[in-house]
């Protein structure tokens, strides 16, 4: 790590000031003090709906921001799960749906238990873009796999999705907040912020192409989806809000309160250099220990670790790691540094 990356991330990474042997950032991330205060100001003062719907659609304003699209392309939920149920509801009869091997549930249950004769079909993440066939009417994937930390090769499913007219759908949760992240390549982006971005778990976000949009039908819509939530409260005959909001649900406001001084930081920073700091850590851990680099590079470290005894040795030495899928996982990120993994690569070597 350079003196010229410390310096462009020492105002975000100043944020986290109790970090130190944290990895686990791809379960859910540390808190910003930013955030403790905003949400102990929040307790200490009379609730204030105003003041929450501001919280809400600054939220969506840096999150446009950080996957580069405008704030009117942005829906709020509270989980990617329910979102991409939205997305299941509105698929032909009979469509066939393709996503990775071992894939993250939250974004493949909604299809398999969609009903209505939809087919999921898997193949493996290195192969997704050569098993799109003109059958395929959706492919729904991890920019980064959560088990393996696998980067998907975006350009390749993109293509292939183009040539066939299929739909993409892309789950961001294990990205946005360490690498650069364009919402506009895909019909769809979702992603849940407790992760990378550092939020209070229960603020999600939906990216939608316009042409999308108009294919889907707001089978959640609420008080919230009219343009002016607060003129579409009561009875059936409001009006649906005209962008992509017409599919937000009711945002849990504390959530917010916490999340937008996150969200900020983060659409304030420099992505290239987040990225090239955090992928740098991991490289390195791996050269440490002798594992393969990947073909794309990755904030995420894992090896095989079937019966626990790499997790349960980074546990008993006090670093915080997490193990997926008969893999330990290490996930590197602002708040980390050299010392980090010279501390995790001290532990594993004993």
């Amino acid at each position: 790590m350079n003196i010229v990356e410390v310096d462009a991330l020492s105002a975000l990474r100043a944020q986290f000031p109790s970090s130190t042997g944290y990895f686990a950032a791809c379960t859910v991330g540390l808190p910003m003090a930013s955030t403790r205060d905003a949400i102990l100001s929040d307790l200490a003062t009379a609730p204030d709906v105003a003041r929450y719907n501001r919280a809400v659609e600054a939220s969506r304003a840096h999150f446009a921001r950080l996957v580069s699209v405008a704030s009117d392309r942005i829906a709020i939920g509270s989980q990617t799960s329910v979102q991409v149920s939205l997305l299941a509801a509105s698929l032909p009869d009979g469509a066939e749906v393709l996503v990775p091997e071992h894939e993250f549930s939250s974004l493949v249950m909604p299809f398999v238990h969609a009903g209505r004769g939809i087919r999921v079909r898997t193949a493996p993440l290195s192969q997704l873009a050569a098993a799109i066939t003109p059958t395929t009417a959706l492919v729904a994937f991890s920019a980064v796999q959560s088990a393996c930390g696998h980067v998907a090769d975006i350009d390749a499913i993109c293509a292939a999705a183009a040539v066939v007219g299929a739909r993409t759908v892309c789950d961001a949760t294990q990205a946005v907040g360490w690498m650069p992240v364009d919402a506009v390549r895909f019909d769809a982006l979702l992603c849940h912020t407790y992760k990378w971005l550092c939020c209070p778990r229960g603020v999600s976000f939906l990216a939608l192409s316009e042409d999308y949009a108009r294919t889907l039908t707001p089978v959640q819509a609420g008080w919230y989806a009219g343009d002016d939530p607060w003129s579409s409260c009561y009875g059936g005959g409001a009006e649906l809000a005209t962008s992509a909001r017409r599919f937000d649900v009711s945002p849990a406001w504390q959530a917010f309160v916490g999340a937008e001084p996150a969200l900020r930081a983060f659409a304030e920073a420099d992505m290239a250099e987040l990225h090239a700091h955090a992928t740098g850590l991991a490289a390195r851990f791996r050269r440490a220990l002798g594992i393969d680099q990947p073909d794309i590079a990755s904030a995420i470290v894992t090896w095989l670790d079937p019966d626990g005894a790499d997790l349960a040795r980074l546990t008993a030495a006090s670093l915080i790691a997490s193990g997926r899928n008969g893999r330990a996982r290490l996930a590197f990120h602002v708040f980390n540094d050299d010392a980090d993994v010279d501390r995790a690569v001290a532990v594993l070597r004993r």
